[in-house]
Parts: structure tokens; sequence; C-alpha cells
């Protein structure tokens, strides 16, 4: 066996130990957590839904300024049919098969895969970048555990911010490029594209933490709405972020929803947090495919998930 097969065999048993761990703990507490899921209203459920059904609109739109300024400005129906169908590869363990279906969907449109592959890969480091600025606020209320927030964070979101300085941003990117021995971009990412891309990523990643923040303030009314936003769009962000890091684990799985997990349980009981953790999740799986079977509807009608002939 290959070591590239054994590093594939290694991503699948630790995503299924993941997978496992979360099963358990939902199962020990289903009994608390599916009386809590009850006392959501439906009104809520809904609006949470289509809260966490604008963030991949708003990713595949800065996704496509990044294509835009790399030297390929595609309408938005191929555009979301490539970004929305491909995304779904993060699903898988290994965390870039999403760019890999996107390179080869946006082929068949005649977008060249290099270029497709770092238009993704630039996402991808543009949205953990804008994700843990904006998850910053939460570090301290996870490593205490209380409501007691410090406003220390300032300092270290203002260094995060300092990544996404044009002139740094570019160094980095062509350092890590020459480290891969790949060739260089072929011109330096410009300023209002930097901008333009991290404002609809970080509208993104409100539109998925206010999701969780309806849901948790259902559960938890009595809590202070400042507590809940710090736990609920800065707590999503910052787990979302470091569950980017979890390369073997597909979507954050387990990681993600361990995070949120606690930094919602110093608010609620347990169980309820338990409980909106479960149902962000199912939305934000639901989106996904909802905005996939779309793009896929326009992909098959055009037929570009069919034969290159």
């Amino acid at each position: 066996m290959t070591r590239q097969r054994w590093l594939d065999v290694v991503r699948v048993v630790v995503a299924l130990l993941v997978l496992a761990a979360v099963t358990v703990a939902v199962w020990r507490n289903w009994g608390e957590v599916s009386s809590h899921l009850g006392d959501i209203p439906r009104g809520t459920l809904g609006a949470a839904f289509l809260l966490a059904l604008s963030a991949p609109v708003f990713t595949l739109l800065g996704w496509r300024v990044l294509l835009a300024d790399l030297g390929t400005r595609l309408p938005l129906p191929p555009s979301a049919s490539v970004f929305f169908v491909g995304q779904l590869g993060k699903y898988l363990p290994g965390s870039v098969w999403s760019v890999v279906a996107q390179a080869d969907l946006g082929s068949r449109l005649g977008v060249p895969r290099r270029r497709m592959g770092v238009a993704g890969l630039l996402s991808i480091l543009l949205s953990v970048i804008t994700g843990a600025i904006l998850g910053v606020p939460a570090v301290p209320a996870l490593l205490a555990r209380s409501e007691d927030f410090r406003w220390w964070w300032f300092l270290p979101a203002l260094l995060l911010l300092l990544l996404l300085w044009p002139r740094l941003l570019n160094s980095g990117v062509a350092l890590l490029l020459r480290v891969l021995r790949r060739e260089p971009l072929e011109h330096r990412l410009t300023t209002p594209a930097i901008a333009l891309t991290s404002m609809w990523f970080v509208l993104a990643w409100l539109g998925v933490g206010l999701s969780v923040l309806v849901l948790a303030h259902a559960l938890a009314p009595e809590r202070s709405w400042g507590s809940l936003v710090v736990s609920s769009i800065c707590g999503f962000a910052l787990a979302s972020a470091i569950g980017m890091f979890s390369f073997v684990v597909p979507a954050g799985v387990g990681v993600r929803d361990g995070i949120l997990a606690l930094l919602l349980g110093a608010l609620m009981p347990f169980p309820a947090a338990i409980a909106v953790v479960v149902v962000s999740r199912f939305f934000s799986v639901l989106a996904d495919v909802v905005v996939a079977a779309s793009g896929w509807a326009w992909a098959r009608s055009h037929h570009l998930l069919g034969s290159r002939t």
C-alpha cells in the first residue's frame, strides 16, 4: 500500500472516530436534547435556516471576486454551479477535495485548473483569517468558560487583521507557492479584491452566526444579548476557523461542534447547547445541499457534468 493510501486510511479512521464520539455524546444526552429541540419555535427554526442559507451565497460572491482578480470573470449562474457543487467535496476527509472538484468543473468552462485551484485555496485562507478575526472575542469565554469577558482580544484581532494587508498577504502567498514548488501568481492580488472578498466572507460568518444566535436565544432568553452574541456569532466563527485546521476531519465535524457546545454550555444547560449545535450543523449541511442542488440543476442542463465532448 502506498504512502498516500495509508494517509487516506488514517484520515477516514480519524473521521469515523470523531463522528462516533459525537454520536455517542448526542445519544447519551438525547432524552434531554430532544426535549430542548421541542422548545424551539417553528418560526425561529425557519429564520435560523434562512440565515444559514445566506452563508454559502456570500461565500460564493467572495470566491468570484478572487477568481476575477486572478483573471477569469464568470457569470453568476456558471460560477454558482461550479462553486456550490464543488464545495460538497469539503465533506470528504482531506479538506482539499472541494478545490479539486471546482478545478475540474471549472476546466469544463475553459478556466485553467491552476487558476481555479488557486482561487479555491485563497478563499479558504481568507475565510480562515476573517473567521479568526471575528472569533477572537470568544477566546476568553472559551478559556474561562464563563460570561466574564475580557477586552484584551482587541490586540490579537488587530494582529490578525494585518494578515489581510495586501503586501503581507501577497508575500505570504508567494512564499507558500515557492515552498510547494508551484508557479507564482500571474499577478499580485489587488487591494480592492482583498477588501471586497473579506467583506463577503465576514457577511457569510455573520449569517451563520446569527443563525446560531436565534437558536441560542430561544433556549436561553434570560441571558444578555452581549453574552449570546459573543458565544454564538464570535464563537461559531472561532470554532469553524479552528475546525478548518483539522484536515483529517471532513468539514470540521466534531471539532467545530465540540468547541461551540463548550461556549454555549456556559450560558445554558449542556443538553440545550448540544441541541443548538445539532440543529446548527443540520441547517449548515442542508443549506449546502440546497444550493448544490440548484447548481447541479444548472450544470446538468448546460452539460457541465457530462463528458467534455
